[in-house]
Protein backbone atom coordinates (compact mmCIF):
# COMPACT_ATOMS: atom_id res chain seq x y z
CA UNK A 1 0.00 0.00 0.00
CA UNK A 2 3.15 2.49 0.18
CA UNK A 3 2.74 5.13 -1.91
CA UNK A 4 -0.96 4.52 -2.96
CA UNK A 5 -2.88 8.30 -3.13
CA UNK A 6 -5.75 8.89 -0.63
CA UNK A 7 -9.06 9.62 -1.75
CA UNK A 8 -9.40 13.11 0.22
CA UNK A 9 -6.64 15.28 2.06
CA UNK A 10 -5.24 14.32 5.03
CA UNK A 11 -6.80 17.29 6.97
CA UNK A 12 -10.24 16.34 5.45
CA UNK A 13 -12.52 15.82 8.03
CA UNK A 14 -14.06 12.39 6.97
CA UNK A 15 -17.92 12.53 7.65
CA UNK A 16 -18.83 9.76 10.29
CA UNK A 17 -22.22 9.34 8.32
CA UNK A 18 -25.57 10.26 7.67
CA UNK A 19 -29.00 9.77 9.16
CA UNK A 20 -32.04 10.18 7.19
CA UNK A 21 -35.57 9.39 7.95
CA UNK A 22 -35.39 6.02 7.41
CA UNK A 23 -31.78 5.01 7.45
CA UNK A 24 -28.32 5.81 8.98
CA UNK A 25 -24.59 5.45 6.77
CA UNK A 26 -21.67 4.95 9.12
CA UNK A 27 -18.59 3.32 8.71
CA UNK A 28 -19.21 -0.62 7.25
CA UNK A 29 -16.53 -2.63 9.83
CA UNK A 30 -15.94 -6.41 10.59
CA UNK A 31 -19.07 -5.51 13.14
CA UNK A 32 -21.34 -5.37 10.43
CA UNK A 33 -20.68 -9.31 9.25
CA UNK A 34 -23.95 -10.57 10.42
CA UNK A 35 -26.07 -8.01 9.37
CA UNK A 36 -24.00 -7.36 5.85
CA UNK A 37 -23.79 -10.77 5.03
CA UNK A 38 -27.50 -11.44 5.67
CA UNK A 39 -28.45 -8.26 3.12
CA UNK A 40 -26.09 -9.56 0.40
CA UNK A 41 -27.23 -13.11 0.63
CA UNK A 42 -31.06 -12.18 0.36
CA UNK A 43 -30.29 -9.89 -2.34
CA UNK A 44 -28.11 -11.66 -4.53
CA UNK A 45 -29.78 -11.74 -7.60
CA UNK A 46 -30.73 -8.55 -7.25
CA UNK A 47 -27.08 -7.11 -6.76
CA UNK A 48 -26.00 -9.51 -10.04
CA UNK A 49 -28.06 -7.40 -11.98
CA UNK A 50 -27.87 -4.10 -10.64
CA UNK A 51 -24.79 -3.54 -8.87
CA UNK A 52 -22.12 -5.83 -10.15
CA UNK A 53 -22.15 -5.08 -13.30
CA UNK A 54 -20.39 -1.71 -12.79
CA UNK A 55 -17.77 -3.97 -12.35
CA UNK A 56 -18.09 -6.76 -14.59
CA UNK A 57 -18.10 -9.32 -11.66
CA UNK A 58 -20.71 -11.79 -10.31
CA UNK A 59 -20.33 -10.55 -7.31
CA UNK A 60 -21.96 -11.92 -4.85
CA UNK A 61 -22.32 -15.57 -6.71
CA UNK A 62 -19.93 -17.96 -3.99
CA UNK A 63 -19.46 -15.84 -1.09
CA UNK A 64 -19.06 -17.33 2.20
CA UNK A 65 -19.05 -15.88 5.36
CA UNK A 66 -15.50 -15.79 5.73
CA UNK A 67 -15.11 -14.35 2.21
CA UNK A 68 -17.68 -11.81 3.60
CA UNK A 69 -15.61 -11.26 6.58
CA UNK A 70 -12.16 -10.13 4.75
CA UNK A 71 -14.49 -7.85 2.20
CA UNK A 72 -15.51 -5.98 5.33
CA UNK A 73 -11.78 -6.15 6.71
CA UNK A 74 -10.63 -4.01 4.07
CA UNK A 75 -12.83 -1.95 3.39
CA UNK A 76 -12.74 -0.89 7.38
CA UNK A 77 -8.62 -0.46 6.84
CA UNK A 78 -9.11 1.17 2.99
CA UNK A 79 -11.97 3.39 5.40
CA UNK A 80 -8.96 4.47 7.93
CA UNK A 81 -6.21 4.81 5.43
CA UNK A 82 -8.26 7.06 3.36
CA UNK A 83 -8.06 5.78 0.04
CA UNK A 84 -11.75 4.54 -0.12
CA UNK A 85 -15.22 4.47 1.64
CA UNK A 86 -17.44 2.09 2.47
CA UNK A 87 -21.02 2.76 4.54
CA UNK A 88 -23.47 0.63 5.60
CA UNK A 89 -27.06 1.67 5.33
CA UNK A 90 -28.63 0.52 8.23
CA UNK A 91 -31.95 0.82 9.83
CA UNK A 92 -32.30 3.61 12.67
CA UNK A 93 -32.66 1.32 15.01
CA UNK A 94 -29.58 -0.28 13.56
CA UNK A 95 -31.38 -3.92 13.66
CA UNK A 96 -30.90 -4.46 9.89
CA UNK A 97 -28.81 -3.87 7.26
CA UNK A 98 -30.52 -2.15 4.20
CA UNK A 99 -27.71 -1.51 1.78
CA UNK A 100 -23.97 0.01 1.56
CA UNK A 101 -22.45 2.64 -0.20
CA UNK A 102 -19.15 2.58 -1.74
CA UNK A 103 -17.08 5.76 -2.24
CA UNK A 104 -14.04 5.44 -4.24
CA UNK A 105 -11.44 6.65 -6.84
CA UNK A 106 -12.54 6.90 -10.12
CA UNK A 107 -10.98 4.58 -12.29
CA UNK A 108 -12.19 6.76 -15.47
CA UNK A 109 -10.55 10.37 -16.36
CA UNK A 110 -12.25 13.32 -15.25
CA UNK A 111 -14.00 11.61 -12.27
CA UNK A 112 -12.72 12.55 -8.85
CA UNK A 113 -14.63 9.86 -7.63
CA UNK A 114 -16.99 7.29 -8.36
CA UNK A 115 -20.12 6.84 -6.11
CA UNK A 116 -21.73 3.26 -5.76
CA UNK A 117 -24.57 1.76 -3.76
CA UNK A 118 -27.38 -0.86 -2.98
CA UNK A 119 -30.23 -1.22 -1.49
CA UNK A 120 -31.35 -4.49 -0.13
CA UNK A 121 -33.98 -6.21 -2.56
CA UNK A 122 -36.91 -6.55 -0.04
CA UNK A 123 -36.79 -2.47 0.02
CA UNK A 124 -37.01 -1.77 -3.66
CA UNK A 125 -40.89 -1.31 -3.68
CA UNK A 126 -40.27 1.15 -0.68
CA UNK A 127 -38.93 3.65 -2.64
CA UNK A 128 -35.44 3.08 -0.29
CA UNK A 129 -33.00 3.14 -3.83
CA UNK A 130 -34.29 6.42 -4.64
CA UNK A 131 -34.23 8.00 -1.23
CA UNK A 132 -30.93 6.71 -0.35
CA UNK A 133 -29.48 8.16 -4.12
CA UNK A 134 -30.90 11.62 -3.36
CA UNK A 135 -29.62 11.81 0.04
CA UNK A 136 -26.16 10.27 -0.89
CA UNK A 137 -25.83 13.14 -3.70
CA UNK A 138 -27.46 15.72 -1.57
CA UNK A 139 -24.63 14.65 1.26
CA UNK A 140 -21.46 14.11 -1.35
CA UNK A 141 -21.96 17.70 -2.42
CA UNK A 142 -22.62 19.36 0.80
CA UNK A 143 -19.80 17.44 2.52
CA UNK A 144 -17.02 15.75 0.53
CA UNK A 145 -14.24 17.84 -1.60
CA UNK A 146 -15.27 16.04 -4.97
CA UNK A 147 -15.37 18.48 -8.09
CA UNK A 148 -16.77 15.70 -10.03
CA UNK A 149 -17.99 12.59 -8.48
CA UNK A 150 -19.25 9.42 -11.16
CA UNK A 151 -22.84 8.11 -10.19
CA UNK A 152 -22.34 4.76 -12.96
CA UNK A 153 -25.57 3.74 -13.82
CA UNK A 154 -27.57 6.27 -12.25
CA UNK A 155 -26.39 9.43 -13.86
CA UNK A 156 -23.92 7.59 -16.59
CA UNK A 157 -25.12 4.74 -18.65
CA UNK A 158 -23.51 1.55 -18.47
CA UNK A 159 -22.20 1.73 -21.95
CA UNK A 160 -21.22 4.61 -21.92
CA UNK A 161 -19.23 4.42 -18.67
CA UNK A 162 -17.12 1.34 -20.22
CA UNK A 163 -16.30 3.52 -22.71
CA UNK A 164 -14.56 6.66 -21.25
CA UNK A 165 -10.98 6.64 -21.09
CA UNK A 166 -9.27 4.85 -17.64
CA UNK A 167 -6.68 6.32 -15.74
CA UNK A 168 -3.45 5.98 -16.60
Amino acid sequence: MKGRKTLVSTDFNIPEGLEASRFRLRMLTVHDLIKDFDAVMTSSEHLQESFSVITGSNWPEGLTLEDNLIDLGWHQREFTLCYSFAYTVVSLSEGQCLGCVYIDPSPKTGYDAMVTMWVRASELESGLDAKLYDSVKTWIRARWPFERPAYPVREIPLERWFTLPDHC
